[in-house]
């Protein structure tokens, strides 16, 4: 292909273009400058793209975003434009893979990249590199759009969210191995629990790839089985610097954490889409190691309170137990005393009754009764024979006696009365 520099094709003061050379000028004759020496359409935009980026250093460009395009290889096309112009752009898959998310159409953008030219189509465009939104705006929208989506699937619910265990046995920790939010949450654990054990799971808390190393961290923490609570976290830095935490994979991630995980990522003011789906959001990684272990000292402090509290109710305890045993004694005294009183007088009753029923009252009247040898009583004739030796029981002792003769007798007849 011809090589041109930026004046080749005509020099300042020059041939204008289509005048040809006048005979006998011994000159060499320009390319392009007759049409003999036509140049191939695919030269000059050769040509036309090496001027144009040669002549202009990378810049930004301010515009409204149109007709945005992402294809399945990654790279994205759109137009920028104002009231009165627009301009063609091309983001190439590597830049565009750091975009947060795709603009909105309309949305006004700052795009930084280089002009050059589509030599297939001879357009003309700029290769971005960067593209912001003003402010924070396509953060912003990311950060929107995956709140949404989150947010639809109930994970966003604070009714998900767990307590923290009392008292840890255990802390895991997410984060980098060098940064400064580790010492943070180690320092105030240490002051606070000495006998917590803490169990790191170093990752990369930012740049591409992070969030992958974030997901995959808290997957090996998770599967320690004595871990009782889970620490993310990192510190300050830029939306882009802690923008793996607003990922939807990380958040994912957290929110299938299947024990108490705590967020702390950068300073109060930044909140994170993790921090949506987190049991509990602290404002610092120092925060968060008071957030998840107890005080030593005021642990001492409330078991002395505790054991006081413990005693006092105990001798109120003991001293309303032994209340109630006086009273209750005094009820069984009383109601001991009234049974007492009550059989008497049963006693009494069935003493009269069996005084009128006994047969030494029948004897009070004048009767007597027969007894045989063995002291069973004789009630009838058959159990007499003349000759037998009885007793007969009166009212104040036994008369010895003996059958003289045996046989019936009416009422009032005498005849046969044993003497």
């Amino acid at each position: 292909m011809t090589e041109f520099s930026q004046f080749s094709l005509f020099e300042a003061g020059g041939l204008a273009p289509g005048e040809a050379e006048p005979n006998g000028g011994g000159g060499e004759v320009a390319p392009g400058s007759s049409a003999e020496t036509a140049l191939p359409v695919s030269e000059v935009n050769a040509a036309v793209r090496v001027v144009l980026e040669a002549s202009f250093a990378p810049l930004w460009v301010v515009g409204e975003v149109a007709n945005w395009r992402r294809l399945s290889s990654g790279h994205c096309y759109f137009s920028l434009r104002d009231e009165s112009a627009q301009i063609s752009c091309v983001i190439w898959r590597s830049d565009a893979a750091r975009l947060p998310t795709d603009p909105e159409e309309g949305m006004e953008v700052c795009a930084y990249g280089s002009l050059s030219l589509y030599e297939t189509r001879g357009q003309y465009q700029l290769v971005v590199q960067k593209l912001e939104a003003k402010g924070e705006g396509l953060w912003r929208l990311a950060f929107e759009r995956t709140r949404r989506r989150l947010e639809a699937e109930g994970l966003t619910d604070p009714a998900l969210r767990r307590p923290l265990p009392a008292l840890p046995r255990r802390v895991g920790i997410v984060t980098s191995r060098e940064g400064a939010a580790l010492r943070d949450v180690v320092s105030v654990i240490r002051r606070r629990a000495p006998w917590t054990h803490i169990l790191l799971s170093a990752c990369r808390v930012q740049g591409e790839g992070a969030a992958r190393e974030i997901c995959a961290a808290l997957i090996a923490v998770c599967r320690h089985p004595e871990v009782d609570v889970v620490v993310l976290t990192r510190g300050g830095g830029s939306v882009e610097d802690l923008w793996c935490f607003n990922e939807e994979v990380v958040a994912r991630a957290v929110a299938g954490c299947p024990v108490p995980i705590v967020t702390a990522v950068g300073h109060e003011v930044d909140v994170t889409i993790v921090d949506l789906v987190a049991d509990l959001r602290a404002p610092t990684p120092s925060v968060a190691g008071e957030l998840i272990v107890p005080d030593a000292a005021d642990l001492r402090v409330a078991v002395r309170r505790g054991s006081s509290a413990l005693a006092a109710a105990l001798r109120s305890r003991a001293g309303r137990a032994e209340e109630r045993a006086s009273r209750a004694s005094e009820r069984l005294s009383d109601g001991v005393v009234r049974f007492t009183e009550r059989c008497g007088v049963w006693l009494d009753g069935l003493g009269g009754r069996l005084e009128t029923l006994s047969p030494l009252a029948t004897l009070e009247r004048g009767y007597a009764v027969p007894l045989n040898a063995e002291g069973r009583v004789l009630r009838r004739t058959q159990m007499f024979e003349p000759g037998d030796p009885f007793r007969l029981r009166v009212v104040d002792g036994e008369v010895a006696a003996r059958v003289e003769a045996t046989g019936g007798t009416a009422a009032g007849d005498e005849e046969g009365r044993e003497t």
